[in-house]
């Protein structure tokens, strides 16, 4: 079975704020994240609490999905990120069920199949747009948590294989050019 992302979550935009100096809470944008959709750990607060209405305050689950530009990602907000609001780059999916973990959510919009018929959809030229009604109308399996959580847990050891590959490729290339050089007796 399939429901609606529109009938298990409530979308949002971000929020535009002009940034400065002096403030208290984390304006993020797309710039914050790597081509992986990973935070890249900084945090700088450049918005004050006074230009922004605090229902637009991320909360710990909240996935964000960057929704401008040619790099779309989801990505979950993490309890250890201070203060934040995201920028107008972003749609905030709050989810409104149990049945339906952020975590899983933002693996299923990060798939590439999810990403390409949502690129599918966007609008521009010059900056390609996903539309929030794109985003409402994907159908998301529903599937008990208990199976959601197994499929992350796959997923991470994929991600950890793929890293380790990476590494163990990385090394027999090095191993092979020492090994020319030593023929040249370098």
């Amino acid at each position: 079975m399939k429901v609606l992302l529109k009938d298990v979550a409530e979308i949002r935009t971000g929020v535009f704020v002009k940034p400065n100096i002096k403030g208290e809470v984390v304006y993020l944008q797309l710039n914050d994240f790597d081509e992986n959709g990973n935070h890249k750990g900084h945090w700088v607060s450049s918005v004050s609490e006074n230009d922004v209405n605090s229902k637009h305050y991320l909360c710990p689950g909240d996935v964000l999905f960057a929704a401008k530009g040619s790099k779309n990602f989801a990505s979950v907000r993490v309890s250890k990120l201070p203060l934040a609001v995201a920028s107008t780059s972003f749609f905030v999916i709050r989810i409104q069920k149990d049945e339906l973990l952020p975590e899983f959510l933002m693996w299923f919009l990060n798939q590439p199949e999810t990403i390409l018929l949502l690129k599918a959809e966007a609008k521009g030229t010059d900056i390609p747009s996903i539309s929030k009604k794109s985003l409402e109308q994907i159908s998301i399996p529903v599937i008990p948590v208990t199976k959601q959580k197994l499929i992350l847990k796959i997923d991470q050891y994929r991600q950890k294989q793929k890293v380790i590959l990476q590494k163990i490729a990385h090394l027999k290339d090095n191993l092979i050019q020492q090994q020319i050089l030593k023929t040249l007796n370098f």
